[in-house]
């Protein structure tokens, strides 16, 4: 799943995270919403997942009686092939409902004698001959016990067969099943997605199962160790397309509908299924060893070449994987789509990876590069995973951070491939690294890998997608490939792909294939590893010059706080220095942004002055490069967020306005008064972070110079004279300083945008008035879906909280109109 990006719905809305703690970050809202369940907060594929707490654990209850009270499947019985037909309506039925129907037949292999059959079913209305739910069959010379009776069971989600006599080890049956469910707009599992195109409301098909919604479309066996081969056929109208896994093997038309069947898929995890039904269009092209990649899209997308971008970038990731890992890409087809409504960033489905129009499609206009970057690592990340926990998959959810956590370390290499100008490997420091390193810092973090047995409800399953199995599990891997050294890792990733294919595994099966390629390190691979992924947090190196001796402990920001799980073992790290030297050129810019990171976090935890870490800032009006820049900033943003309304503030404002001034001042030179962009990647940002500071700060003729351009587009709402790289800081700028009419004037932009990436700016800086009024209306607005879309809801209310007016308007609408966010 998308990493960055992925708040499950599954996940559930209850992290609302307030957390004012004491010197990291002063808000952070997140309300995701589930209805199915109370159950978590947490991502996403791609992607990718934002919130630290420990996964929901639930209240010690008696130990469950029966089998169906267990929220793990019995080891009696495995999938071995599916045959689904899913027929999903796109027009609403006589009582207003969107629905699907289906059918499926499962064939079960005994592995165990039982008289029992459980499997995975959710909201879906089951109907069966003799008033049972299913029919059972034997295969070959297996006879089937009569089934005794049915029943389901809602708390766990299960179909529970009794039968009038035992099935028999080492024979197969068949289950077969009829059902309907409602093709809603929930985001989860067999879906209904809307849009206009042309002034007609249309509806698309499609579909997210992880991590357990793929029982909320047919019967199944919903568990990633559970792998089967699933034959699929759907029914649809005659002027749809039908996609799915595989390529389309059959179609045929009739009247009134059209019948597409694919050919088999790879044994696979069920979460990884994916179909869709629409009129979107395509564009393809075909590797040199036949492999067939097409990008969809809404037909007007496509005919604006929004999917080029993507369709020509994918085919060298892919080609960079396969060397990258020595293994050939496993499927016939690649298929890429962009969907309306999407609640992850992306989402790995083998062979139909599905993404929000934001991290597919780019314009060759009016895109920025930000978006370009974010299209070029979604797209690496998902495809990390076509091999890496796809081809071999985690066993059970509590490992999660193999999967996420690698495809978040190496969409970097992928995207540096693709990119190489880029200097992508440098990007993981900000995006992962220093990320995490803030949340993995706080009592409420968890280790990466827990116990089986701590996760089994749904609830527990989504809250391991957070920002510690993606950005974390990233970090840790990339620290891994660098000590064994990335030839090494490589070659175990290799050997470890090879030897699991189609199979599942646990996080030791890695380390032991790295082992195996002959690295000669002090310790072996478990023993350095095992105290990374077994225990939370990260530790505080202490050195005395003076005596050569050295101290460690648990960094925690909040030195008072109670940790629930203690580390009990030895951490691993480096000793950092707490100032940068003058010429702080002097130093690589990564060892640059690192001292400025770990100067603040360790006066947060007050280990140092806060004036020491702000002498580490002290070169900054020197300092010309982007990745410095961003992670002071980052860090300022905490004092100009805790100080806003102090006395404090102006002597900050004022420092700020003397380190940011001579960056202003350079890229006014190098653009030739702000005329051109620069040349390179990360010279871009940086241009970014120059005018948006020096607007914040005051610095002259930077709050004139937006109101110019935002008023020219105002005067002309059909040509923006605005670069891309530059919109979302002079819509917010000028947002934050305007007042009613630019507001508004933005609003509607908003509500015409046809460019998703374009609509997402705009909304953002929505947020950004400093009117309360118009905070509160716009804090209602995200209640309707005609007006912010479901998908977009919860980070709408984010950005309403980051602003330091909005923060406690956010918090009373939160409060006050919970219950209606969490049904709906």
């Amino acid at each position: 799943m998308g990493k960055v990006y992925y708040v499950s719905r599954n996940v559930g809305l209850g992290m609302l995270v307030l957390a004012v703690t004491a010197l990291v970050t002063i808000i952070a809202l997140s309300v995701a919403y589930d209805k199915a369940r109370a159950e978590n907060g947490g991502e996403p594929g791609d992607a990718a997942a934002s919130g630290t707490s420990a996964p929901a654990r639930s209240p010690t209850p008696s130990a469950p009686e029966e089998p169906w009270d267990h929220y793990r499947l019995p080891d009696a019985l495995l999938p071995v092939t599916y045959n689904v037909t899913l027929w999903p309506r796109l027009k609403p039925d006589a009582s207003g409902l969107y629905v699907f129907t289906g059918r499926s037949a499962v064939v079960i292999r005994c592995v165990k004698e039982t008289d029992l059959i459980i499997i995975h079913s959710n909201k879906l209305n089951l109907t069966g001959p003799h008033g049972h739910h299913a029919a059972l069959s034997g295969l070959g010379e297996a006879i089937a016990p009569a089934i005794q009776r049915s029943w389901l069971v809602v708390e766990t989600q299960y179909l529970v067969i009794q039968l009038h006599g035992r099935l028999a080890a080492g024979a197969s049956y068949v289950l077969s099943t009829e059902f309907k469910g409602e093709l809603a707009d929930d985001l989860e599992g067999f879906y209904r997605s809307e849009y206009t195109e042309g002034g007609v409301t249309k509806v698309v098909a499609t579909s997210q199962m992880q991590a357990t919604y793929a029982r909320k479309t047919f019967p199944c066996f919903d568990e990633p160790a559970m792998k089967a081969v699933f034959n699929i056929t759907v029914i649809h109208e005659p002027n749809t397309i039908a996609l799915s896994n595989g390529t389309k093997d059959d179609l045929i038309d009739g009247e009134p509908v059209r019948v597409t069947t694919f050919e088999p898929t790879m044994r696979m995890s069920s979460y990884l299924l994916a179909f869709i039904v629409s009129d979107f269009d395509s564009i393809k092209s075909t590797m040199n060893n036949g492999l067939l990649i097409r990008i969809w899209a809404r037909r007007k997308a496509i005919e604006d070449k929004q999917g080029n971008y993507a369709l020509n970038i994918t085919g060298s990731i892919l080609q960079f994987y396969e060397s990258y890992y020595n293994a050939t890409y496993p499927l016939s087809k690649s298929d890429q789509i962009a969907l309306p409504d999407f609640h992850a960033g992306a989402m790995e489905n083998w062979g139909l990876i599905t993404y929000r129009e934001t991290a597919l499609l780019f314009d060759p206009i009016m895109s920025s590069t930000g978006n370009k970057e974010r299209i070029t690592t979604v797209i690496s990340h998902e495809l990390a995973h076509m091999w890496f926990g796809n081809l071999v998959t985690m066993k059970w959810w509590n490992d999660l951070w193999l999967n996420e956590g690698f495809a978040s370390y190496v969409e970097y290499l992928g995207a540096d491939h693709a990119e190489p100008t880029w200097s992508m490997k440098d990007q993981i420091i900000l995006h992962e690294v220093h990320k995490v390193f803030a949340m993995d810092s706080l009592a409420s973090s968890h280790p990466l890998s827990r116990g089986e047995e701590e996760v089994n409800t749904p609830a527990q399953i989504s809250g391991m997608f957070n920002s510690i199995s993606y950005s974390k599990g990233a970090a840790v891997l990339r620290m891994l490939s660098e000590f064994l050294t990335e030839p090494v890792f490589a070659k175990g990733l290799s050997s470890y792909l090879n030897m699991f294919a189609y199979s599942n595994t646990v996080y030791r099966d890695l380390w032991d294939h790295l082992q195996q390629v002959g690295v000669h390190i002090p310790h072996t691979v478990h023993d350095i590893m095992n105290r990374w992924v077994l225990q939370m947090g990260f530790p505080v190196v202490t050195i005395d010059t003076r005596t050569g001796s050295i101290t460690q402990k648990h960094f925690l920001l909040d030195p008072n706080s109670v940790v629930n799980e203690p580390s009990h073992s030895m951490y691993l790290t480096e000793g950092t220095r707490s100032r940068v030297p003058s010429n702080g050129s002097a130093l690589p810019v990564i060892n640059r942004a690192q001292i400025i990171d770990d100067a603040f976090n360790l006066a947060r935890a007050k280990l140092i002055n806060i004036t020491l870490a702000l002498k580490t800032t002290k070169y900054l009006s020197k300092e010309r490069l982007y990745i410095p820049w961003k992670t002071a900033l980052i860090n300022f943003n905490y004092f100009i967020l805790m100080f806003d309304r102090t006395e404090v503030y102006g002597a900050l404002q004022t420092y700020l306005k003397k380190q940011i001034q001579p960056l202003f001042e350079h890229f006014r030179t190098i653009t030739a008064n702000w005329t051109n962009i620069p040349s390179g990647h990360n010279d871009q940002y940086n241009q970014i972070n120059a005018i948006a500071v020096a607007c914040s700060m005051g610095v002259q003729g930077c709050r004139e110079l937006i109101k110019s351009w935002y008023s020219k587009w105002m005067e002309n709402p059909h040509h923006n004279p605005i670069h891309p790289n530059l919109k979302s800081t002079v819509y917010c700028t000028a947002i934050a300083f305007g007042g009613v009419e630019e507001w508004d004037f933005a609003w509607r932009m908003f509500k015409n945008a046809t460019l998703a990436s374009e609509a997402s700016r705009l909304r953002a800086a929505l947020a950004c008035t400093k009117a309360p009024w118009l905070l509160n209306r716009y804090l209602e607005y995200t209640l309707d879906p005609t007006k912010i879309r479901k998908q977009d809801a919860t980070s709408t209310i984010g950005y309403i909280a980051k602003n330091t007016v909005g923060m406690p308007l956010t918090w009373n609408f939160v409060r006050a109109r919970w219950k209606y966010l969490f049904e709906e």
